[in-house]
């Protein structure tokens, strides 16, 4: 995906037909628990606002990465053991299925912090 998308529609639009139902689980597992949160494309993939910055989400060759500011994943270190993750990143594999109540878990944390300002 060269241009920037759109929408997160025409994000999920452009992605390998194979792929596509995992993006639309990601986002439908951010949009579970942030239905507020305002969806836009930002650093070309999907982005979530909720109080500030709460998730981004992105494909790359082997996983989608979903992306939430620290310290978040540090925080859920023990769960995120089988997952290859960044400070601020989870890589979620694209051969396993798309751990929705583990993205859920996160995205309500950042949704904590961003609710105390942090």
């Amino acid at each position: 995906m060269k241009d920037e998308p759109a929408s997160v529609d025409a994000y999920i639009s452009a992605a390998p037909e194979e792929v596509r139902d995992k993006l639309r689980e990601v986002r439908a597992a951010i949009k579970a628990v942030a239905p507020t949160a305002a969806e836009s494309i930002s650093y070309k993939m999907p982005y979530y606002n909720y109080k500030g910055r709460l998730a981004w989400f992105g494909l790359q060759r082997a996983h989608i990465g979903l992306y939430v500011r620290p310290p978040v994943i540090e925080e859920h270190r023990k769960e995120l053991a089988d997952y290859k993750t960044t400070k601020s990143a989870v890589h979620l594999p694209l051969d396993e299925e798309i751990p929705v109540t583990l993205i859920k878990k996160l995205v309500k944390a950042r949704m904590k912090k961003n609710d105390a300002g942090e």
